[in-house]
């Protein structure tokens, strides 16, 4: 019960736009979605024209890309897995997003974007407060940086990790900072009526 990407496989070729201001050193900023970039909804997001960003969203995103991160969005998804909609619903929902975050300011790129279609019962590793999305992105981006297929581990089989002290989480719920604290990442938890502006001070002061 592995993460996904939209409409490939995880493994697939993943092309990465330069950052703006140079190139990467490593440091990727893992955003939940609902709560941080769009708001939520009990009933969930279930249709493109349903998504709302929240307010600076945008400009909070393109900040963290030219301060040197790779934005990779990691999102619980049950709804697919519990067949509510389809991963092809989801692929769209998150064209919208993405489209709407580079309309408000070109540089809002969001590099790689996973989620977990498993419901909370499964106990998938994809699914936070477990790490492997968080640990698939790492990996995924890293690969495509080099230009290599990525050999993805998770859990204890993964052993040669990488250095995670100037990456983040940001998240609106005890879930994600669960997640951040297991993969041994700073967590900023939100409130998921700002989203991602109530931290972005806060996590750009301590990483300059």
């Amino acid at each position: 019960m592995l993460p996904c990407r939209d409409g490939v496989g995880l493994d697939a070729p993943l092309d990465l736009l330069n950052l703006p201001n140079g190139e990467w050193t490593g440091n990727i900023a893992f955003l939940d979605r609902d709560g941080v970039l769009n708001i939520g909804s009990e009933n969930y997001i279930n249709k493109p024209d349903e998504l709302i960003i929240l307010p600076g969203a945008a400009d909070c995103v393109a900040r963290l890309r030219q301060a040197g991160f790779r934005i990779c969005v990691v999102t619980n998804q049950s709804p697919v897995g519990r067949g509510l909609w389809s991963s092809e619903n989801l692929r769209r929902i998150h064209e919208r997003l993405q489209t709407v975050l580079l309309e408000s300011n070109a540089d809002a790129v969001l590099d790689l974007i996973l989620h977990s279609p498993w419901a909370p019962w499964d106990g998938s590793w994809a699914r936070k407060p477990n790490p492997g999305m968080l640990e698939a992105g790492r990996q995924i981006l890293d690969a495509a940086e080099n230009s290599t297929k990525p050999d993805l581990l998770f859990d204890d089989k993964w052993t040669n990790r990488p250095d995670e002290s100037n990456s983040v989480m940001i998240g609106d719920r005890e879930v994600d900072m669960i997640a951040a604290s297991r993969y041994g990442v700073r967590g900023y938890r939100c409130d998921s009526q700002v989203g991602i502006s109530d931290v972005i001070e806060i996590i750009l002061g301590g990483t300059a």
